[in-house]
């Protein structure tokens, strides 16, 4: 990535933090980086390139994939608390996140690696698959609902709010727990519970 490239996507960043998602335009954002619009088409042919772009930033995590030596449960469970603090830290982060077409090769193998993790503890590619893209949504879900909820007189603290987070993620847990039960073989046995 260019310099200026890189200045755009955080600027845009920033404005999205200032202005959600809603008021994150390309006349805007060149307006603040004191460009006409038609300049940022040079480094993202559209609005939605850009949006794949900052989705791909915030998704690469900064201190790297989860320790491969821990158990897969542990490991799920800090990439799913770790995907929501990403998107908790931007006004509207959540709904960014969800607007992606391509959310860049970091995103996808680091989905691709927790597939591999939960096959290696004995779920079936399918299962794996099933499991991780079931966690992803459910970050996505509950954290979209959660920022839209943030402004509401009575809205639930932010202690409150990561309880039932964490409540949420431990029920797709014990699920993929009972189907590395209901396995056949070693699987089935215990292996990775």
């Amino acid at each position: 990535m260019g310099e200026r490239q890189a200045q755009v996507l955080q600027a845009a960043i920033e404005l999205l933090d200032e202005v959600g998602l809603d008021g994150l335009t390309m006349r805007v954002l060149a307006s603040r980086l004191g460009v006409r619009a038609g300049a940022l088409y040079r480094h993202y042919p559209s609005k939605q390139a850009l949006l794949d772009a900052m989705v791909a930033h915030l998704a690469t995590p900064p201190a790297g994939p989860p320790a491969p030596d821990r158990p897969w449960d542990e490991r799920l469970r800090d990439v799913a608390m770790g995907m929501r603090e990403v998107r908790l830290a931007h006004l509207d982060g959540a709904r960014l996140m969800s607007t992606f077409h391509h959310p860049g090769g970091d995103a996808v193998a680091g989905f691709h690696g927790l597939v591999g993790v939960l096959v290696t503890a004995g779920l079936p590619a399918d299962g794996a698959l099933v499991a991780v893209d079931t966690v992803v949504a459910y970050v996505n879900g509950y954290t979209i609902e959660e920022q839209a909820r943030e402004d509401v007189a009575g809205a639930r603290s932010r202690e409150q709010r990561d309880r039932a987070f964490g409540d949420g993620l431990e029920l797709i847990i014990s699920g993929v727990r009972g189907s590395l039960r209901d396995q056949p073989g070693p699987a089935g046995s215990g292996r990775g519970a």
